[in-house]
């Protein structure tokens, strides 16, 4: 199969706040409770924030873990989305595995980014070139304004084209 999927629509939709913010709330509400934005989104790299505020704290007055996963997540998963967004035939994405280290408290913004957006989107073309599943492990820094580094995150994505 030849690899000619454009993902520039995906970035059209990611990079604008008002039509991301409806996709968070139509398919991923908790996301959209606790404040999560795409800062920015590319083919190379996905940048995501997450603010330690009322409905993301944790009794440490900090940002809760599972806030600042779901940011970390979010910005491998964009980049994901945005390989296979309307491709035919469709593949399935899964995370198959969450590894993560914390280094400071979250008690601002913290922005998360993936810099591995040309690794995934090899691992999706050879996925449709071999018509295999194919995982990749790739990594999120997220860090503070101060350039803190808060936590890093590894997540590990299945892709499967469907039959």
């Amino acid at each position: 199969m030849a690899d000619l999927h454009n993902p520039n629509s995906f970035f059209q939709l990611a990079n604008n706040p008002f039509k991301f913010r409806l996709f968070l709330l139509t398919k991923l509400p908790a996301a959209f409770i606790a404040g999560v934005r795409i800062v920015s989104c590319n083919e190379e790299a996905c940048s995501v924030s997450v603010s330690f505020k009322w409905l993301t704290q944790n009794p440490f007055r900090s940002t809760y873990f599972a806030c600042l996963s779901m940011a970390a997540e979010m910005s491998t998963g964009a980049l994901a989305m945005a390989y296979i967004y309307q491709r035919k035939p469709p593949v399935s994405m899964l995370i198959t595995n969450v590894e993560s280290t914390y280094h400071k408290k979250a008690i601002g913004k913290t922005v998360f980014t993936c810099n591995e957006g040309l690794a995934i989107k090899q691992a999706i073309s050879t996925a449709y070139a071999t018509s295999l599943p194919q995982t990749i492990k790739v990594k999120s820094k997220g860090y503070n304004k101060q350039e803190e580094l808060i936590a890093e995150f590894w997540f590990t994505w299945s892709f499967k084209v469907k039959q």
